[in-house]
Parts: C-alpha cells; structure tokens; sequence
C-alpha cells in the first residue's frame, strides 16, 4: 500500500544540528528498507487550476483564503494504513511541532478490472 504523507502546517523552525542528524539518519533507514519512495519540499505558493465548462482557469499563488499548504510530501510504501501512521509519528517525534495529512495513493493497477 502506498501513501502520500503531507506536511501542511508547522515544522517552519530548523531543525538543530541533532534533529538534522536525526532525520538524517531516519531517511536513509527508510530509504533502504523501501519505505521511502520519494520526499520533497513544496513551494507554498503554487499555481491553482480550475476547469469549468471546458475553460481552465490558471491562477498563480500564494492564496490568502487557503487555510492549509501542502509545504511538503513523502511517498511511502509500507503493508498497513497503521504502518504508515507509526512512520508518520517517527517523522514527527524528530521534527517536533507541526501538522499534516496522510492519504492512500491508488495506481493504474488498483483500478477495478485491471
């Protein structure tokens, strides 16, 4: 089961030379277990797309109205949603403070008829 843990509020303040050691060492161990797909930073600002009646309308950001900012993501491959929830703990124990969002990723193959 792949999921997409999203980080959408907090963990702004740098991390200390040992939480960056930390986390560190976090990420290669979930790297080379196979965990860790991919992670990155996003940028808050982002571009908004809206399709209405066959017209797309593109708006660049920052949006003022938006009360959550995916600010960063990590794909993870793991057996269980509970899996993906200790993962997530871990990330934040090291982190500290913060917010964010866990959600199932389905692929081609997860599709009915496939």
């Amino acid at each position: 089961m792949r999921f997409m843990m999203m980080t959408t509020g907090g963990a702004d303040t740098p991390l200390t030379p040992v939480a960056q050691a930390e986390m560190g060492a976090f990420i290669e161990e979930m790297s080379k277990s196979g965990v860790l797909l991919a992670t990155g930073g996003l940028d808050p600002r982002g571009t908004h797309l809206r399709a209405e009646g066959g017209k797309v309308t593109v708006t660049d950001g920052p949006y003022s109205e938006a009360k959550e900012v995916v600010v960063g993501f990590a794909l993870i491959e793991v057996r269980t949603k509970e899996e993906a929830i200790e993962v997530s703990r871990r990330f934040w124990k090291i982190v500290g403070d913060g917010e964010g969002v866990i959600q199932q990723v389905f692929g081609p193959e997860d599709m009915p008829g496939q």
